[in-house]
């Protein structure tokens, strides 16, 4: 499901980074210290027109670091593990 979902948002063209909300901002903000505030990128990603497009990009591709769609690495990872048992209770 997941690669499908990553075809249809055409995700592999990295062209919806374009419209990126956080094009221009300071890149710490997204790849912040450990430990420091999140909150400010994921203001910026909740008011992004590709937070869905960048959020399964990094999904997909196993992003590790930094805010993605509006998640941490943490959120994304929480993500992968649901996807992947429910995709293992489908095959049952």
């Amino acid at each position: 499901m997941a690669s499908e979902l990553f075809e249809a948002l055409d995700l592999e063209g990295l062209a919806w980074q374009d419209n990126g909300a956080c094009r221009g901002a300071d890149a710490d903000l997204f790849f912040p210290e450990r430990g420091a505030s999140t909150r400010r990128a994921k203001q910026i990603c909740s008011e992004c027109p590709v937070q869905v497009e960048c959020l399964e990009y990094a999904i997909c591709t196993g992003e590790k670091f930094g805010i993605w769609g509006g998640m941490s690495e943490r959120e994304r990872r929480r993500i992968r593990k649901e996807r992947t048992v429910a995709a293992a209770r489908k095959a049952v």
